[in-house]
């Protein structure tokens, strides 16, 4: 059998460290979407190769997430229970006081998470919710972790703000591809979030932002959407990889089944596309089993979200999660390399 052969644009991100980084678009929708056809073996080979340039390939970064403001967003995200649009049983409650916010934060610590991320269901924060978020942040960080929030759109003043009180890294993802997109979201267009992304790179913060796989879209649409990644500038630090929780009373809850090596090939494609990123196992990893979360550790993930919960929806207790890595001869990264 002839094996396709893929040439990997290379970009100055990816020659040195300390390189001046370069959200190089030579990664194009084509190119990626070739590099998903391959065959499994010669794609985890070579995402594996690129993983072992960058990264030590026993270590994965553990995240913990925490939902700081529930529910009655007026967004109205297909995949969402947090939308007020959809009646799920999500009650929608306000943003939390510091001190409880701190109390998660201590115990994700205590439990092997070096960074916690928080999620607020807004369509945007207000200016009257900056100062409090600027405590919870400072809060947080002199617990001595790294600190990443989610909270909708931003204006780049808002931005300025909150990386000001410290904050490292802002969640902002793009979800699907363009062509994709308003199949998913009207309230808010691809733009608004490509916005986003600039004011937080502008303000000086590390960027999160990856996607869902799994709703409906083709093989083509991820590919569109890495290639939209792989084209910010510079790719983002962070890339998490959700498989898509099908939630009763949302408009995806009966979004046909994903063949579950597909987002093993999404996981690598990401890797090789985005060689010095940290690419997360995020929403639906508890569904996917411990054999395909093993090939995403293979495929070059060295990320997860860590602990019973993702805002509202469950994931892999802790307890799994360290027999999973015992049993994997995995262990907890001790930080950024490329920090």
């Amino acid at each position: 059998m002839q094996v396709t052969t893929i040439q990997a644009p290379r970009s100055r991100r990816d020659e040195a460290p300390g390189a001046t980084p370069s959200g190089s678009s030579a990664w194009d929708t084509q190119r990626i979407e070739e590099l998903l056809a391959l065959p499994l073996p010669e794609l985890l080979w070579r995402a594996q190769q690129v993983h072992r340039e960058h990264f030590d390939p026993t270590e994965v970064q553990l995240s913990s997430l925490l939902s700081i403001k529930t529910g009655g967003c007026p967004e109205d995200c297909g995949y969402c229970p947090q939308s007020a649009h959809y009646q799920v049983g999500v009650e929608a409650d306000k943003l939390m006081d510091a001190e409880q916010v701190l109390a998660h934060a201590r115990a994700a610590r205590d439990a092997g998470a070096s960074r916690f991320c928080m999620g607020a269901a807004w369509r945007e924060p207000k200016e009257r919710d900056l100062d409090k978020l600027s405590g919870i942040i400072e809060g947080v960080k002199q617990l001595g972790l790294q600190t990443c929030m989610t909270l909708g759109m931003l204006q780049p003043a808002q931005a300025r703000r909150l990386a000001d009180a410290g904050l490292d890294y802002y969640n902002h993802n793009l979800d699907t591809s363009p062509q994709f997109y308003g199949s998913i979201i009207s309230t808010r267009t691809y733009q608004d979030r490509l916005d986003t992304l600039q004011a937080v790179r502008d303000a000086g913060m590390r960027v999160c932002c990856g996607g869902i796989v799994g709703m409906g879209e083709s093989r083509r649409d991820r590919a569109a959407l890495l290639a939209q990644l792989a084209g910010l500038d510079p790719y983002p630090e962070s890339v998490p990889i959700n498989s898509l929780v099908r939630v009763a009373g949302t408009p995806l809850e009966h979004a046909p089944d994903l063949d579950p090596f597909e987002f093993v090939r999404s996981v690598a494609a990401a890797r090789i596309c985005m060689p010095r990123a940290w690419v997360r196992l995020s929403a639906g990893r508890k569904e996917l089993g411990d054999g395909i979360q093993a090939l995403c550790f293979l495929a070059g993930a060295n990320s997860i979200f860590y602990g019973d919960t993702l805002l509202v929806t469950g994931n892999a207790d802790v307890d799994a999660d360290r027999r999973l890595f015992e049993r994997l001869g995995l262990r907890a990264s001790a930080g950024d390399p490329h920090a």
